[in-house]
């Protein structure tokens, strides 16, 4: 991790670096927290409510969601209950379509798993010949993100079916749909036709939930089973499960921040083209830019400004790249003032 990747210790400064929703969570969900009892908390959460709440939601029955601690436990549970070798010594592959969410090759790797990665094209269109041909007998787990993190590049649904078709027996296809609030597009209403496909969803971007960390695995019950076994005993926590059934209860606050983040992402694409920067046109909360030489000067100074940004320049295609978060309109203004600033004077 580079200087211009760590996080500020304290919460000033204008955090777009991790893709967080930079309005926050919605007013009811501060009111929810705020009615918590003290013995509610001095005992272990129940998750049925906060459970049917998120499936109706994502429009699927209660024995297909799995709530976990962030997604990033999910992504765990996942490695540790199919990418761990087997008994006889074999050692089983995960497919990682680069550029790719760090967690997907680190955690194969601490559960003895090997990492299989697919490089991207110079467009960053999907790879996908190149993904069917790294499947192999040993291929247990194909991560796919939709949209595309860093690149907000979204793939095509008739690309997931097609890989869901090629994954030998005992593999799965994981669609991480982390941005898909953004995209308006999800896999989730085709889970019913392949038993092999798992979708993880998470309520920290688009509900501002991060700091709470919840995050849900979404597929067949016979596949979610053994991924429940790996989850901790409540391990989501209580103020979690109170905080999603208020912001789910608050949609208008969804949709006023998409529209902020549809209305960032044209701001930033105007500039972007006013300085004569290349950037990707994103169906996600963030905008992979190319700054080039002036990619060091324009992190610098954005935090001596106090603005973070993140540094993408070392992920596979990214070379000179930066990844911008789409939030609040004045947020991201703030951000296009310092490319300004830079760009301009470097002239």
């Amino acid at each position: 991790m580079s200087d211009h990747d760590k996080p500020p210790e304290l919460y000033d400064g204008l955090r777009l670096h991790q893709n967080e929703n930079t309005g926050g969570c919605s007013p009811r969900v501060l009111d929810a927290l705020r009615g918590l009892r003290a013995d509610q908390i001095g005992v272990y959460p129940p998750y049925q409510a906060t459970v049917e709440a998120c499936a109706r939601y994502f429009g699927i029955d209660p024995g297909s969601l799995l709530l976990t601690n962030g997604l990033d436990e999910g992504l765990f549970a996942i490695a540790v209950t199919l990418l761990a070798p087997s008994p006889d010594g074999t050692i089983y592959e995960a497919i990682v379509p680069q550029p790719a969410f760090e967690m997907f090759e680190f955690d194969t790797s601490i559960v003895g798993g090997r990492t299989i990665r697919v490089m991207p094209r110079p467009d960053f269109a999907f790879a996908l010949d190149e993904v069917l041909a790294a499947i192999t007998p040993r291929t247990r787990v194909v991560f796919l993100t939709n949209p595309n993190n860093p690149t907000g590049v979204s793939m095509a649904m008739a690309d997931i079916r097609t890989i869901a078709g090629r994954v030998p027996d005992g593999g799965i296809v994981f669609v991480d749909e982390a941005y898909a609030d953004f995209a308006g597009r999800s896999f989730v209403s085709e889970l019913g036709a392949f038993s092999n496909v798992i979708v993880g969803r998470t309520f920290s971007k688009a509900h501002g939930l991060a700091g709470l960390r919840l995050g849900a695995l979404l597929g067949n019950p016979v596949l979610l089973n053994p991924l429940r076994r790996a989850v901790p005993v409540y391990s989501v926590n209580l103020a979690a499960i109170v905080a999603v059934q208020a912001a789910l209860d608050d949609p208008d606050h969804v949709r006023d921040y998409l529209r902020q983040v549809k209305e960032s992402k044209a701001i930033l694409y105007a500039t972007c083209e006013r300085l004569g920067l290349t950037y990707w046109k994103s169906d996600a909360n963030f905008v992979l830019v190319r700054t080039g030489a002036q990619t060091e000067a324009v992190l610098s100074t954005a935090m001596a400004r106090g603005v973070y940004l993140r540094d993408r320049s070392k992920e596979p295609g990214c070379e000179g790249c930066i990844r911008i978060t789409t939030g609040i309109v004045e947020h991201t203004r703030q951000a296009l003032a310092v490319m300004d600033e830079v760009l301009c004077a470097a002239r």
